[in-house]
């Protein structure tokens, strides 16, 4: 009955009328960052250091951030972005931050350097003892009413090495969502203690989907969220409304994720978007798949290659070459994390296609129903899919591992 209800949502979006509202005052952007030294750059889209300083530079009352780690370097694209938050704080902004912790123990420097001040508020989330994973939201909320959310980490590589993509929104009724998930999780990491959740979590329904009006186009905005114990609307869960969003589709797919796997890193088979893969795709549309090739000689490798074979789905490995300065760890990859259907519907959000970021890890994303956007989105996904940077995985190839890790 769920499904159906989901799939009657977006079978009518199209049809909700617009609220009232100013044009420009509620809208989303695409926000890009792309490798050095590759052709993946669109320039009408504004990079990711751009609008990140924009945002933290407007903010005047508060501001808070919730990210897997940050990894910064001096000289290097973060850099900025952390003195912008040290100004933010300067000026009288209150600005809490959580990190991950179990990447805090690998990346402790900033997030130190971030606290040493007084006007700034962290605290480290313990997502593997509260749910058996890790915190891999990336997201931020400026003044309750301006967010941006996508597959950037606070990492200087991925504003300088790695094909990203995100979205910013502006809109309160949308933040009000995220707000309240970094509220949560805000609490939560004060201990780090499951048996508190049931007192720290308050029940809430909130609007959806949100109608935005911007440059004609009316958008149908839907927050979504990772696991589902650990949301204060249950609906918005992001597994259900993935699958509700595969299931409706009618002529094509398209997925990006840096990985997907069909394992359960604690044994066992995870077969929810493998199945509405093949659903789709037996009913006819035309799904495509582009994964990073850091899942070559991996046990994804299997899932990757049992797709491949089936009718009407095609599946690719993207493979950035790697930078002309020299070797960059963890770096030189595409992770971008979005599904297209139809050319008129999408989510994009900060989990990989693995049972393990839908439920025992913390992850944002949003479901949108909008023409103009996801056309654009779609010729994003064709630049790369189209690209020099691709191979098609071969079920008979037996490939070699990428080197990814260490210096």
């Amino acid at each position: 009955m769920k499904q159906v209800r989901l799939l009657l949502l977006f079978g009518i979006l199209s049809s909700f009328p617009a609220l009232a509202q100013p044009v420009g005052l509620s809208r989303i952007e695409l926000v890009e960052s792309i490798p050095i030294e590759t052709v993946l750059d669109n320039p009408d889209i504004r990079n990711t250091q751009e609008v990140w300083l924009e945002m933290i530079d407007a903010a005047r009352g508060s501001l808070d951030i919730e990210q897997f780690y940050i990894s910064n370097k001096v000289h290097e694209p973060l850099e900025p972005i952390i003195q912008a938050i040290e100004r933010a704080a300067q000026r009288g902004v209150r600005i809490r931050l959580i990190a991950d912790a179990r990447f805090y123990k690998t990346y402790p420097e900033t997030v130190d350097r971030l606290s040493k001040q007084g006007a700034i508020a962290v605290r480290i989330i313990d997502f593997g003892k509260l749910a058996g994973g890790v915190q891999h939201a990336k997201f931020f909320v400026v003044d309750g009413e301006d967010v941006f959310l996508g597959s950037q980490n606070f990492d200087w590589r991925a504003l300088k090495h790695i094909h990203e993509l995100g979205l910013r929104i502006r809109d309160r009724r949308v933040a009000a969502f995220y707000a309240d998930i970094f509220a949560l999780d805000w609490r939560l990491a004060e201990k780090n203690d499951r048996s508190l959740l049931p007192q720290l979590l308050t029940p809430k329904r909130y609007e959806r989907p949100v109608v935005l009006v911007q440059e004609r186009d009316t958008l149908h905005l839907t927050p979504t969220a990772s696991p589902i114990m650990f949301i204060p609307d249950s609906a918005l869960w992001d597994e259900p409304f993935i699958v509700g969003l595969l299931d409706s589709a009618r002529t094509s797919v398209s997925l990006q994720f840096l990985g997907y796997d069909t394992r359960k890193r604690s044994g066992g088979e995870y077969r929810v978007l493998d199945d509405a893969l093949r659903r789709a795709a037996a009913r006819g549309v035309k799904v495509r798949l582009l994964v990073s090739d850091w899942e070559k000689d991996t046990p994804a490798e299997r899932s990757l290659k049992a797709l491949s074979i089936v009718p009407n789905i095609e599946v690719k490995f993207s493979v950035v070459p790697e930078w002309s300065g020299g070797y960059v760890s963890f770096a030189r990859v595409e992770h971008c994390k979005f599904i297209l259907v139809d050319g008129r519907l999408f989510w994009l959000g900060t989990s990989n296609a693995e049972y393990s970021y839908f439920h025992t890890s913390r992850n944002v994303g949003v479901v949108v129903a909008a023409t103009t956007l996801a056309k654009r989105l779609e010729k994003i996904f064709s630049k790369s899919w189209d690209g020099p940077y691709v191979e098609p995985v071969r079920p008979t190839v037996k490939y070699e591992r990428r080197k990814h890790d260490g210096e």
